[in-house]
């Protein structure tokens, strides 16, 4: 799941779109890019976010690179998922 669009559906931060940044058995690590940096990300329940299947190409190009998005590519993506 690492590098796909998640969004949150429960707790403080519900509807707020993510970039999966890692995952453990029970848990996922996402990261906006502005208040969860790569750096720092998030940890959240698996069965608390879901994972948005379909995305626009120029997005998955962005986060389907050989090396692991930066905090910059991970708000472009957002924003441009936000746009459409």
């Amino acid at each position: 799941m690492t590098g796909k669009l998640a969004i949150s559906r429960a707790g403080h931060d519900r509807d707020t779109i993510y970039v999966i940044t890692g995952e453990d058995t029970a848990s996922v690590y996402l990261a906006d890019g502005h208040l969860r940096p790569v750096g720092k990300p998030k940890r959240k329940n698996k069965k608390h976010i879901q994972i948005i299947r379909e995305l626009p190409e120029e997005i998955v190009q962005l986060l389907s690179q050989d090396r692991a998005p930066g905090n910059e590519e991970i708000k472009r993506a957002i924003k441009l998922y936000n746009r459409r």
